[in-house]
């Protein structure tokens, strides 16, 4: 690991190894590169989110009305910085990230991941094997990342929840977003379906909300969110690869996070995807830090019930 400048809202920085916390953030630039040599795209995205809400670090005190509660929640929150990573070498990235990822949760600790192109998430998803128990994905893209290679490449580019249908405990993956087109081919969406994968594209979420996502959410189930931020509409994040017209909005985010929280255990996350060269205002990394926090805040101790708004 090494460390960074400044850590995600100014929470303590910690060694992994030596970890008291019940939430861990950790940053990971690359996981298995699309071309050998060729830095990811998304590389400078974990500092870019660590810097995002430099101001919040003043004062975790603050009443948050997303989380309704303190800013993060009652977790108790620490910054392992970042896996050390190299363009060249997926097979040692890959190791890296899922010795993190296993040894946080051998101490209890749920893992936080700020990537890093989108196959970062695979060897997080494979560490949870340890544990013991069955794993359901709940996925946040605009594209279904079920291609089986690119270019003779299994473990990279828009392969990860392929990959992820492979793992022995992962028994359900539920996929909202989808939207326009990606990777993916006809046969890849025909093998995501035939899988069991519930999709619920964007269309559909447009007209009738999230019901439909969060009725595939088993109750008392663990659940890992991986959010690719291109599942996000462009105006809130613009810094992605492949804009995609009409995502989910921060506000849609923000009530599949408490909904799933609420009938269900987030055990993990991630947020993978965002390019800070295609956002020169920095407005996206504050959305997905913002929506960070508040992951963190029902992942690592649930916020107090709802209040009633509408009366006042």
């Amino acid at each position: 690991m090494k460390s960074v400048d400044s850590t995600f809202c100014g929470v303590p920085a910690c060694d992994s190894s030596e970890i008291d916390a019940s939430v861990a953030i950790f940053g990971a630039a690359e996981g298995t590169p699309y071309r050998r040599g060729q830095a990811s795209h998304a590389a400078g995205a974990p500092a870019a989110i660590r810097g995002a809400l430099d101001w919040f670090s003043v004062g975790r005190e603050q009443y948050d009305f997303d989380v309704r509660s303190t800013v993060m929640g009652m977790a108790r929150v620490v910054d392992c910085g970042d896996v050390e990573t190299d363009p060249n070498e997926g097979v040692a990235n890959r190791t890296a990230i899922r010795g993190i990822t296993s040894r946080l949760l051998a101490k209890g600790v749920i893992p936080l991941l700020l990537g890093g192109d989108d196959s970062t998430p695979i060897p997080v998803i494979d560490a949870f094997s340890a544990t013991g128990r069955p794993l359901t994905i709940l996925q946040i893209d605009a594209h279904i990342d079920w291609r089986n290679e690119i270019d003779g490449e299994r473990y990279g580019y828009s392969s990860t929840m392929r990959r992820a249908s492979e793992m022995s405990h992962v028994t359900r993956i539920i996929q909202a977003g989808a939207r326009g087109p990606g990777s993916a081919r006809l046969a890849d969406y025909e093998d995501a379906v035939r899988w069991g994968a519930h999709i619920v594209p964007m269309r559909e979420i447009f007209k009738k909300g999230l019901s439909g996502v969060l009725a595939s959410v088993v109750p008392d189930s663990d659940i890992f969110l991986s959010i690719d931020v291109d599942g996000i509409d462009p105006s809130v994040v613009p810094g992605v690869i492949l804009p995609a017209f009409g995502g989910l909005t921060y506000q849609q985010v923000l009530e599949l996070i408490e909904g799933v929280a609420a009938k269900a255990r987030i055990v993990g996350g991630a947020f993978v995807e965002y390019v800070p060269n295609r956002d020169p205002s920095g407005f996206g990394a504050k959305a997905i830090a913002r929506l960070a926090c508040c992951l963190v805040a029902h992942a690592g101790g649930r916020a107090p019930p709802c209040d009633d708004f509408s009366a006042n």
